[in-house]
């Protein structure tokens, strides 16, 4: 049974959004230090507010602005109110930080329980959740979505891989929501294991937190039988559950428009762009009452697409982020287009990491990837340089690739980091 948002008409969904859109401007205005001065810079008042086009007179959130009110500085609530803090590791910087009331974690319950649906999962079926729990959003988020659906939690976190592997086969999960790359790292484990991983009660599966591609995609369905499923969130917006894909459809992640609102806009200019046009994602809360956020720029390069599933639009799956894009003498470059081209070569694995130096004045890109379980040494060669060509023809940057044996890289039980750019050191 769907929601009844999720089977409203678009120009009904138009109004309600814009209904939501006014009493969270005026909630953020009234209750936000950080917004206030925001709208009064640009001679906003939330009452102004005649469409939904009028939100592009506002200005962007950025990370920097989270970081600048460390900790609790962007809350619009008091401190009392809130009942959850989650916040990001900071290993890049100051960890930004973000709170729930109450009624923000229902909501979010409710559309990670929708995701859920959505993804083919039932009331009653078991989930095994591999996200790490904690500050990360991503376990806690997975857990209350699913037990608002009414499914039995397993609640593993991530990391210890031969127990990961020891509970899907005795607790006969339906479901599982991991990382994709983590569940990479559960295929070598069944492998090791001499267990086919076709033969588990595995049927779907969840995967979000870090960009994949359609190849893993085929790769993971394949390895597992299972129907790999996409789902996007972010903290700073709420978590995982502000879009999923629809499995009746599988055709992009359908966003719960109902509670977020997006924009298209270019990376440069800050202009936005028409539905369809490809750029970076930008998110605005309808409904969030703790953190409020506006305009909130994810760095996510996707476009929209027109609902099918339901009424509400649809986001590509994100193939990079504005600030994961690598520079490689003057070619803009990421990570998944690098991936998309090495899965497509017999005999490699989705399991690499990239190294960029600057020996002297020209960059250097250094590909290390493992190959396939029971690759002859003799096709070692022949793969290596497949890929290397393919990268040359395909990108037009000339790397260095190194295949090594597998399980040799590291495995990461939560977000891969694939990039390792020493150019600065």
């Amino acid at each position: 049974m769907l929601d009844a948002a999720e089977q409203l008409s678009v120009s009904e969904l138009r109004q309600l959004q814009l209904g939501r859109l006014k009493q969270s401007l005026s909630h953020a205005y009234q209750n936000s230090p950080h917004y206030r001065q925001a709208f009064d810079r640009v001679g906003f008042e939330p009452s102004s507010l005649g469409s939904l086009a009028d939100l592009s007179r506002l200005p962007f959130t950025t990370k920097a602005d989270l970081r600048a009110n460390y900790p609790f500085g962007m809350f619009a609530v008091p401190i009392e109110d809130v009942v959850r803090v989650h916040a990001s590791s900071g290993t890049t910087g100051q960890p930004t930080v973000v709170g729930y009331t109450r009624d923000d974690i229902r909501m979010w319950s409710e559309v990670v329980a929708r995701s859920i649906r959505a993804a083919g999962g039932r009331p009653g079926m078991k989930v095994h959740i591999s996200y790490g729990y904690g500050l990360f959003t991503g376990g806690l988020g997975a857990h209350y979505g699913a037990e608002a659906l009414g499914c039995t939690v397993i609640p593993m976190s991530g990391g210890q891989t031969d127990k990961q592997v020891q509970l899907i086969l005795d607790f006969e999960p339906e479901i599982i929501m991991v990382t994709p790359s983590y569940m990479l790292a559960l295929l070598d484990e069944f492998r090791r294991r001499g267990v086919d991983p076709r033969t588990t009660s595995l049927k779907i599966g969840i995967f979000g937190a870090e960009p994949w591609s359609d190849p893993m995609r085929q790769e993971i369905e394949t390895a597992f039988d299972i129907d790999a499923i996409d789902i996007y969130g972010l903290s700073e917006v709420i978590g995982p559950g502000v879009a999923n894909e629809c499995v009746e459809t599988r055709d992009g992640l359908t966003i719960w428009e109902d509670h977020f609102f997006p924009e298209i806009i270019d990376p440069e200019s800050g202009e936005v762009l028409p539905d369809g046009e490809f750029g970076e994602l930008v998110f605005t809360s309808l409904t969030k009452q703790a953190m409020p956020i506006t305009r909130y720029r994810t760095r996510d390069l996707t476009r929209l697409l027109p609902g099918t599933a339901r009424p509400m639009r649809r986001m590509e799956r994100v193939c990079g982020r504005s600030d994961d894009m690598m520079i490689i003498r003057g070619v803009n470059v990421f990570p998944s287009q690098i991936e998309e081209i090495a899965v497509g070569v017999a005999g490699l694995s989705p399991h690499y990491e990239i190294e960029i130096t600057r020996p002297e004045r020209l960059d250097q890109v250094k590909i290390s990837i493992e190959a396939q379980p029971g690759l002859e040494s003799g096709a070692v060669d022949a793969a290596r340089d497949s890929l290397r060509a393919r990268i040359k023809t395909q990108i037009g940057v000339s790397t260095t690739v190194e295949v090594v044996a597998p399980g040799t890289l590291a495995r990461s039980a939560g977000k891969a980091q694939r990039v390792k750019d020493k150019r600065n050191a």
